[in-house]
């Protein structure tokens, strides 16, 4: 109890002006983050430089709401777009200490609360003694990978977290081995996440949600030329003088050799060529003055230092076949696309669904099958055509489990090809779930998906009505290069996805159909 910080506390630098070029020169972009932290400065210099002189609210002070002091940020995205070391940022920015606790894997409550006095080995929980260890009362405190706590028969951890996390509660935080309250009210608490699905709801509704998506491809270029580049030079011991990245060369890099939401593999990458460079000086030594003559990565010699291309255009090879439509789905590690292949055999009104998908899957390609069903006399079909077919609906990359409740539109896409023998539109990707009266239903993770469809070079995405006020949430660069088309129903989903239909004599037979349409 002598050694923790009972008093000790590190004085904010309050300079707005230092903290914006801080924050500036640590990442690149997040905007809406930024601001947050710039808010709670200037909000702390005012109540500095005003102490006093509101003294209705000094002599009726509130006695039920506390002042907060602190704040209490949860940071969701996918993996390598800079959660953590935003943190780290937003410390130096403040001149406050930075502690990170690691809640992935942590088990039992008693890490958090501490255990009781009555057990052999028994000590304070961590959150304690990390402020001990750190000697401050106010530090950044980052508790990273908060969706990824476990659960036994030893308590729920995420239970623990619920009065340390509580702006009206953590002033008083009583730890098990001590027992005695500690104020918790001072500090910045910030968690990291890659999913809100698997946190408790009790523990998100205390917590302010700040969304970090994906990278555009120029946003990636950027970052790699403010900050990539110069880091792996300093590691690699190289001077910028010694190794030119052109921008075309960063360009294939990220379409060719990385496919991700954030920038680790892209760093990866460059981490590979400068080793390289790095390796030869080493055996052939440099020259008279000490330095290296200068390289320069281009796209002409970029295969001698990464080898082959790992990624290429999915979408254009499929597009080769007839019926094969692109959607998108929302992963761990951001946007990406997934198809959905239909085919046609005969059988007697078989309906087989494939590919590890959860329940919310399966009952969409239920609904979207009985909506294309219903519809079979507009989309000019046999109304035989069933009772002589079985339909097998299959989504490639079986061993991926796959759920969500947006894959209505493109399942039904994907039947409709099957069935009329239209091609759809090979630079067409499509999200939304159906209802069987033919609505589409609006989406979460738009940004997600619309950024896999530029990164997939796509330039048409159809979407619902209803999430129009999701786009004010994109980077003009990808407003710009891809065109919207805004449906409420499946028949405008089916207007503007799928080709005219051949000419007769030149008509697919239904058993050589594949139709694809991707899922979210």
């Amino acid at each position: 109890m002598v050694s923790l910080t009972w008093q000790m506390v590190t004085e904010d630098n309050l300079d707005i002006a230092h903290a914006r070029q801080v924050l500036d020169e640590d990442h690149y972009d997040l905007k809406e983050i930024k601001e947050r932290i710039l808010e709670f400065l200037a909000v702390r210099k005012l109540r500095v430089e005003r102490k006093g002189q509101f003294a209705a609210e000094d002599e009726h002070p509130d006695l039920i709401r506390k002042q907060r002091e602190g704040v209490i940020l949860c940071f969701v995205g996918p993996p390598g777009v800079g959660k953590t070391s935003l943190g780290l940022s937003i410390a130096r920015a403040l001149d406050r200490k930075f502690v990170r606790l690691a809640l992935g894997g942590i088990h039992d409550e008693a890490e958090v609360r501490g255990f009781r006095r009555t057990y052999i080995g028994s000590m304070p929980g961590r959150i304690l003694q990390m402020l001990r260890r750190v000697e401050s009362r106010n530090p950044v405190f980052m508790l990273d990978e908060v969706d990824k706590l476990g659960r036994d028969f030893r308590g729920d951890p995420s239970a623990a977290l619920l009065e340390v996390l509580d702006p009206e509660q953590n002033s008083e935080f009583r730890d098990h081995y001590l027992d005695v309250p500690f104020d918790l009210s001072q500090v910045i608490f910030i968690t990291t996440a890659n999913w809100l699905e698997t946190i408790p709801d009790p523990l998100l509704d205390r917590m302010e949600i700040l969304q970090l998506s994906g990278y555009t491809e120029l946003e990636k270029v950027k970052i790699a030329q403010g900050y990539l580049i110069p880091r792996q030079l300093r590691e690699n011991s190289l001077h910028a003088s010694e190794v030119i990245f052109e921008e075309a060369a960063l360009h294939r890099m990220i379409t060719e050799h990385t496919r991700e939401a954030g920038v680790r593999a892209l760093e990866r990458q460059i981490g590979k060529i400068c080793r390289k460079i790095a390796t030869r000086a080493a055996e052939h030594g440099p020259s008279s003055d000490g330095t290296l003559p200068t390289i320069t990565i281009t796209v002409d010699n970029l295969t001698e230092y990464l080898g082959k291309a790992k990624f290429y255009n999915e979408v254009a090879e499929r597009t080769e076949r007839p019926g094969v439509a692109t959607g998108l789905a929302v992963t761990a590690v951001g946007g990406d696309i997934l198809f959905i292949e239909a085919t046609r055999m005969a059988g007697n009104k078989g309906f087989i669904v494939t590919g590890q998908l959860g329940e919310v899957m399966k009952e969409s390609a239920q609904a979207a099958l009985s909506f294309v069903r219903s519809m079979s006399r507009d989309l000019g079909v046999d109304e035989d055509f069933f009772n002589k077919s079985d339909i097998h609906l299959h989504i490639p990359a079986g061993a991926v489990p796959k759920d969500g409740p947006s894959a209505g539109v493109t399942i039904a896409t994907a039947l409709a090809s099957l069935l009329t023998g239209r091609l759809v539109r090979s630079n067409v990707a499509m999200t939304g779930e159906i209802t069987l009266r033919g609505q589409v239903l609006p989406i979460g993770g738009l940004k997600e998906k619309v950024l896999a469809a530029s990164r997939a070079g796509l330039d048409t995405v159809l979407m619902p009505k209803r999430n129009e006020p999701d786009l004010d949430d994109l980077p003009d660069e990808v407003r710009q290069k891809i065109r919207f088309v805004l449906v409420e129903s499946v028949s405008d989903v089916f207007q503007a996805a799928l080709e005219p239909a051949p000419p007769p004599g030149n008509s697919i037979e239904p058993n050589q159909i594949v139709a694809s349409a991707t899922a979210p």
